[in-house]
This record gives structure tokens, sequence and C-alpha cells, in this order.
């Protein structure tokens, strides 16, 4: 339930709170129509009530934003899955592929990885023309050969790849707060909302000094959370937030027409990570930590994930 702040700021926070920003950034949005914090058993009416929930302060506030849909990992029909994604459709948002069923690209041969991308398109193509393709993970390839056979293969299906900056941990916390409410541990998740947002700003704080470090300046920022039910419930301070900080929010094709984003990448490896990590790696410049989630955030991640 949303907080008496969290109420007003839902219906402040509008496209005219971004009259005058400072910086830009492109809000976007993985693993539609729900990441891996749900319940095991979740019905397609629970799928719909979280997606509309989610997409409220986008709607309210005319917020672009893009969502990257995984089409088979939910195992809802195709109609069941068209009825989700024409709500953010309806909200204004641009859809991209994810692929069908959130695969690991380092793990999967590239051919079959290649037939779970087409199977993502045809599901998105009864709905739209999807321009943008996100990496489950953000895994890029394990070496040279098989990341250029995939960009290869993007590029002649017509497809950009939707790079990352503000990468963070927010499925840990998503898993942890629907375990605590699942269990009906209101105080700790509680506790986990608590903290989710402060730890959020702090890894907006170092990604903006690292793009002055490795380009001079601050570049347009491409925000990388999931559909989750902790997302949903704290959107609106999320977006408080960022505008609190000085952002005007843009559709991603905005943000990726700044010249940092034609900067080389030639990262391969088993990581997946920011763009600017990336960047910076390409350029030799020595690795910089991000900050960590609090360590009960990461003990209870654990736990969620051994049960």
């Amino acid at each position: 339930m949303l907080s008496r702040r969290e109420l007003l700021l839902s219906t402040t926070v509008t496209a005219g709170a971004f009259a005058a920003p400072t910086r830009s950034i492109a809000i976007t949005i993985d693993d539609l129509p729900r990441g891996g914090d749900w319940p095991r058993g979740t019905t397609f009416p629970e799928y719909l009530k979280l997606n509309r929930d989610y997409l409220a302060p986008f709607r309210h506030g005319k917020i672009p934003l893009t969502g990257f849909v995984n089409s088979g990992r939910a195992k809802l029909t195709p109609a069941q899955l068209d009825q989700v994604l024409r709500l953010w459709l309806d909200a204004g948002a641009e859809l991209g592929n994810h692929t069908h069923t959130h695969s690991a690209f380092n793990a999967t041969p590239l051919d079959a990885y290649l037939a779970d991308v087409l199977a993502c398109d045809r599901a998105l193509r009864r709905l739209t023309k999807p321009r943008f393709f996100r990496h489950p993970f953000l895994q890029a390839g394990p070496e040279a050969a098989k990341r250029d056979g995939l960009e290869t293969f993007l590029q002649e299906q017509g497809y950009r790849i939707a790079p990352v900056t503000l990468d963070n941990s927010d499925y840990m916390f998503a898993a942890v707060y629907g375990h605590c409410l699942a269990r009906g541990d209101n105080r700790a998740a509680q506790r986990c909302r608590a903290t989710y947002i402060p730890y959020l700003e702090s890894i907006f704080e170092f990604f903006e000094q690292r793009s002055v470090q490795v380009f001079g300046r601050e570049i347009p920022q491409v925000l990388l959370l999931h559909v989750s039910r902790l997302n949903s419930d704290a959107m609106p301070g999320i977006l408080a937030m960022i505008v609190g900080r000085g952002y005007g929010i843009v559709p991603l094709e905005e943000a990726l027409a700044d010249k940092a984003y034609e900067t080389p990448d030639h990262y391969y490896g088993p990581g997946g990570f920011s763009w600017i990590h990336r960047w910076s790696r390409t350029m030799g410049m020595a690795p910089l930590g991000e900050p960590d989630e609090p360590a009960f955030i990461r003990d209870q991640f654990r736990l969620s994930r051994a049960r």
C-alpha cells in the first residue's frame, strides 16, 4: 500500500514536473509481464492488476518508458499476453524484445538463442513493431565470435541493442520484498522497502560521477528496473527521487542519440553489467566497484533462493 506521501507524489509527478531538467534519463523496464519475484501460482487477473498498478504513475504523468518483454516466461496464452501488453501500449510505452524465455546467452547455443529472440519477435509483432533488444542478465556473450554473431543477427532483424547505464540490484530487493509479503512479515517488507530508494539513489550518484570520469561530462542515463510488486509499490517515490535529482525523463531513442552511445564496447565475458563499466574497460580504465546492497538484503535474497 502506498504511504500518504507516495500518494501525494503520485498525483504531482507529471510531465509538467520535467519543465527545466538539468539531466536526462530514459526509464526501461525488463521482464514484462513480471520478473522473478512472483509467488508461484500467480493468476492472470493478478498479472493484469500488477501491470495496471505499475503503469498508473506513468499514465498519469504521461511519462515515457520502454518495456522489454519475455513473451513465454509467464506461461500466458497469446490472448492473455496481448491483453497485458496492451496496457503498456495504451500507457504510451514502447515495447522491446527480451527473448521468449529470458534465456542466458552465455549458457545457450547461439542458434537456440536466436530462435528465442525470434519467438519473442513474433509475439510482439501481433501488436507492434519492436525496435530495441535487451539481453537477459545483460549477458552480451562469453567470447567475441558469439557476441558478434548475435549483434549481426540483431542488425539484420532491424534491432538496436538497448544499453543500460544505471544497472542495479532491484531484483534482489524485489525477491526479498515479495517473500516477506508472501509469509505475512510486513515489518521485514517495510524494512526492505525503506532501504530501497536510498540504495537506488546511491547507484545514481555513483554512475553520475563515473560518467564524468569516463566521458568528462554527465551523459543521458538509461535506467534498468524490473516488473515487480516492489517497484509497483515504490514507483511514485522512485519517480520523485529521479525528478529531485534534476532529471527530465525522455524516450529511450532520445537518450541513445547522445554521442556517448557511439563509444566502442569491446567487452565479452561472463559478466552482465552497466555499459559505463564496459566503455571504461574498452578505454583501459581501472575498474571501480559500485555501491553494494545492504547486507541483510543479500542474506535474505540467498535464503529466498534456497527455498
